[in-house]
């Protein structure tokens, strides 16, 4: 693990590992939790009933659905999962639709996290113990995760609350990869401020460009999930939501 990438070979994988996959030319990533002999547990949206942005970015965020398999052609380890919706569980190889595998890491220091070029990879929030987090993605699995929405209920959001045992309060969203859309559109208008004073001024535009990154790292840092207040533990009660009313101070 480091900086640059959080690539994993398979056989270093570990039960209750949060993994993640990019698609698309590494414009979005799928995450999901590793349960053991290859199976993997993970939130996705079926086709047409998911809660879009309303911008570009649902153009390529439907990749979080694994590679359909011809009707004629299931897959032989976890039949054809590609077809189902919500919380489902499948082989690596369906998880990964053929692309490589990587590790999302957890409690990690301020300044690692602020290094990292994008967000959807780590988080400063502590993981609890394996068998908490493989307990609490089979709950979700019988019991469902809400919604899929790109935004504010996706499987960044539900690899990371099975990780922590906490969830932002509904309607807010926490996941890195959706605050790191959000904060670089955000400094996008700083960029390209700097880009043309920077046809001016070289010092005037570097300024400029130094405080686009600025705004990005720091939007990133107070949405991540280990840093914000607006947090609640998860109470799994099989026959009560689990969203409880209590807030948690860090």
């Amino acid at each position: 693990m480091g900086v640059l990438t959080n690539k994993i070979e398979r056989e270093n994988l570990k039960p209750g590992d949060h993994i993640y996959s990019y698609r698309l030319a590494y414009t979005y990533s799928h995450h999901g939790i590793y349960v053991d002999a290859g199976n993997v547990i993970h939130f996705t949206r079926g086709e047409g009933q998911e809660t879009g942005t309303g911008t570009v970015l649902d153009r390529f965020i439907g990749s979080s659905l694994p590679q359909r398999r011809p009707l004629d052609d299931p897959c032989s380890i976890c039949d054809d999962q590609s077809k189902g919706d919500g919380v489902i569980s499948s082989c690596i190889d369906c998880f990964l639709s053929g692309g490589d595998l990587y590790l999302y890491e957890y409690d990690v220091t301020r300044k690692f996290f602020l290094a990292k070029p994008r967000g959807g990879t780590c988080t400063l929030a502590s993981s609890e113990s394996p068998e908490q987090v493989i307990h609490r993605a089979f709950y979700f699995l019988r019991k469902g995760f809400g919604v899929y929405d790109v935004i504010k209920n996706n499987c960044e959001d539900f690899a990371l609350c099975c990780k922590t045992g906490l969830r932002v309060i509904p309607t807010v969203g926490q996941s890195g990869q959706a605050s790191s859309f959000q904060a670089a559109a955000s400094a996008g208008g700083v960029i390209l401020s700097a880009t043309v004073s920077m046809a001016r001024s070289s010092i005037l535009g570097v300024a400029g460009l130094a405080a686009s990154c600025g705004t990005y790292c720091v939007k990133r840092y107070i949405n991540d999930i280990g840093v914000r207040r607006d947090v609640m533990n998860v109470v799994l009660e099989e026959e009560n939501d689990f969203f409880p009313p209590p807030a948690v101070e860090h």
